[in-house]
């Protein structure tokens, strides 16, 4: 289940980043584009892809560990 956040924070920060940097003023279906303000959006949605890393690499390390126990 934390892989699938993982993901989807993945998914929606690139698709909203590629949006925003191809200069599309269409939100489509990237959450981060509806709900905050247009100054915002490169922003947040560079987080969101850092923090989807971030949770699957964190994920796959417990995993590692508890494999070596």
């Amino acid at each position: 289940m934390i892989e699938l956040l993982g993901i989807l924070l993945l998914v929606q920060g690139g698709g909203g980043l590629i949006n925003r940097l191809l200069g599309s003023t269409n939100p489509s279906w990237f959450v981060q584009l509806h709900l905050l303000p247009p100054g915002m959006h490169v922003v947040a949605s560079a987080l969101m892809v850092a923090a989807g890393v971030v949770v699957l690499f964190a994920e796959r390390a417990r995993k590692q560990r508890r494999r070596s126990e």
